[in-house]
């Protein structure tokens, strides 16, 4: 066979690709309702090269392509590619996603591929919440029952620092203490194929470490009653909630119903209201067993 006959089907297709290519931008620009001149002066691409381009007739280089494609604020992909309703679709799917914050791109590649998802998270489990819902209390519990290190965040912060929360943040203030909490939660999970951690409430005011904690843990979501919240709190010695300040609990109903949507992103969901504690374990146990999440049983 000559070696010309064999470049027959690559000029073909070339032809066929620059004559896609000048429909799609004349098709844009239509639908944009922009003269070719406009275009024109918004790309910095000549009138008379437009002109050659819409007609099938412009081997556009990929840089000048580029220029049409920011003038008609569309991707250089969605040019080039053919008009197949599943490629228009997986391409717009593609925009959607690069679009997404960093929860919504988290839950589409939890559905998308739990198998990696899973894998991303090992045998690491994260009790999350406010606090007096018992996450101190059950991850101690679980700890021993599974024989799995638990690690309170908090501590492990101040144990880095070599300071209490609280002077972190009179010295630093939220940011500084909000960085130190990535930092910590970060190490935990190189440090840690297997644990079980405890959270501090306000993680989730920082997006992008509770999207950190969403893929690299088995997430939990300990919740109770704002009543049972505050009982607890003070069952601990900790009068502070309510000691001066009557609008306590209206605060805390506040900060609950702000921060529930974000709770509410755990993979499951432990209710303790009303509940013993020796109830709340045995719960979350069966829970930890059902879904295979600390990779033994219990002991």
């Amino acid at each position: 066979m000559p070696d010309d006959a064999r470049h027959i089907p690559f000029e073909e297709d070339v032809a066929e690709l620059i004559h896609h290519v000048g429909e799609k931008v004349l098709s844009l620009r239509k639908a944009r309702r922009m003269s070719r001149r406009e275009l024109s002066e918004t790309s910095g691409v000549s009138p008379r090269y437009l002109a050659k381009l819409e007609g099938g007739d412009g081997n556009i280089s990929i840089g000048l392509l580029k220029r049409v494609a920011l003038a008609l604020d569309t991707p250089v992909e969605q040019i080039l590619v053919r008009d197949d309703p599943q490629a228009a679709e997986t391409l717009h799917m593609m925009q959607m996603y690069r679009r997404a914050d960093a929860g919504t791109r988290a839950r589409v590649l939890q559905v998308l591929d739990p198998e990696r998802t899973r894998a991303q998270k090992a045998e690491r489990l994260c009790l999350v919440g406010l606090r007096g819902a018992g996450k101190s209390t059950l991850g101690a519990r679980i700890s021993a029952a599974f024989d799995a290190p638990f690690i309170e965040l908090n501590d492990e912060i101040e144990q880095n620092a070599g300071m209490p929360v609280a002077e972190i943040i009179a010295l630093y203030g939220q940011e500084g203490y909000r960085q130190l909490e990535a930092d910590t939660l970060g190490a935990i999970v190189k440090s840690h194929e297997r644990a079980i951690v405890a959270v501090a409430g306000g993680i989730v005011s920082e997006e992008t470490t509770f999207q950190q904690l969403l893929s690299r843990f088995h997430s939990v979501w300990v919740r109770t009653s704002p009543g049972e919240h505050m009982e607890r709190v003070r069952a601990q010695g900790d009068v502070r909630p309510m000691e001066g300040n009557p609008q306590a609990m209206i605060q805390l109903r506040q900060i609950l119903k702000a921060r529930e949507v974000y709770y509410a992103q755990a993979d499951h969901l432990l209710d303790t209201s009303g509940k013993s504690v020796d109830v709340s374990e045995a719960e979350l146990s069966d829970l930890i067993q059902t879904y295979q999440i600390l990779g033994a049983d219990r002991r």
